[in-house]
């Protein structure tokens, strides 16, 4: 039997908040890494936290290819 589907509604509570970005993220990056060895596909992946910080996954492959500047992306803390 599978999990129960959950209601998609923001976290109200920042500590369950950040706990559950830190364990998507994770997961996220797990994914990205899985479907980049099994597809051989070409997986870029940008993730910004809420207080603005970058988390990044690239195959192999993507980091000669993926050159860009960061820097024009602006990630505002509100």
């Amino acid at each position: 039997m599978g999990r129960g589907k959950i209601e998609i509604k923001r976290i109200e509570n920042t500590t369950s908040r950040q706990v559950t970005f830190c364990k998507r993220r994770n997961g996220l990056l797990k994914k990205a890494y899985e479907l980049s060895v099994l597809c051989e596909a070409e997986i870029a992946l940008i993730v910004f936290s809420a207080r603005g910080r970058l988390y990044e996954y690239a195959s192999n492959s993507c980091n000669d290819v993926i050159v860009f500047d960061l820097s024009t992306y602006v990630c505002e803390v509100t």
